[in-house]
C-alpha cells in the first residue's frame, strides 16, 4: 500500500484501508442488474470517506477541515446504513457484516473525535 507509506495519521490509514475494503467486498457480491444501485450506493459512500479525509489534509483552514471530515462522517453513517441493508437482505452473511460493520463504527467514531478536538482547539484560539 504504497498510499500509506506517507501517512503518520490513524485516520487516513483506517479510511483508507476502509476504502479498498468496501472496494473488495462489492467487487464479490453478486446482484442482479436491478440491484445494482444499492450496491453502488455502498461503494460511493464507503470509498468517499477516505478521498474526503484525504482532502482534509490540505484544507486552507481549520473550517474546512471540519467541514471535510464532517462531510466524511455523513458519508459514514450512509454506508452503515448500505451495511445494514445488504445485511439484512443476505448479500452479507452476519460474520461478514459484524467485521466490516466495526470497522466502519470504528471510523466513525475517529471522524467524530477528529471533529470535536479541531472544534476544542479553535475555540480555545
Amino acid at each position: 500500500m504504497s498510499y500509506l507509506q506517507h501517512s503518520n495519521s490513524p485516520l487516513t490509514k483506517k479510511s483508507y484501508l476502509f476504502g479498498v475494503r468496501i472496494v473488495k467486498m462489492v467487487k464479490y457480491i453478486n446482484c442482479s442488474p436491478k440491484e445494482f444501485g444499492m450496491i453502488n450506493q455502498v461503494f460511493r459512500s464507503g470509498t468517499a470517506i477516505g478521498a474526503l479525509v484525504s482532502e482534509s489534509v490540505y484544507a486552507q483552514s481549520p473550517a474546512d477541515f471540519i467541514n471535510k471530515l464532517s462531510i466524511a462522517l455523513k458519508e459514514c453513517n450512509e454506508t452503515l446504513y448500505w451495511l445494514n441493508i445488504l445485511n439484512d437482505t443476505g448479500y452479507l452473511d452476519n460474520k461478514e457484516f459484524e467485521s466490516i460493520n466495526g470497522d466502519c463504527k470504528e471510523l466513525l467514531a475517529l471522524l467524530i473525535s477528529s471533529i470535536k478536538t479541531t472544534k476544542q482547539k479553535n475555540e480555545t484560539k
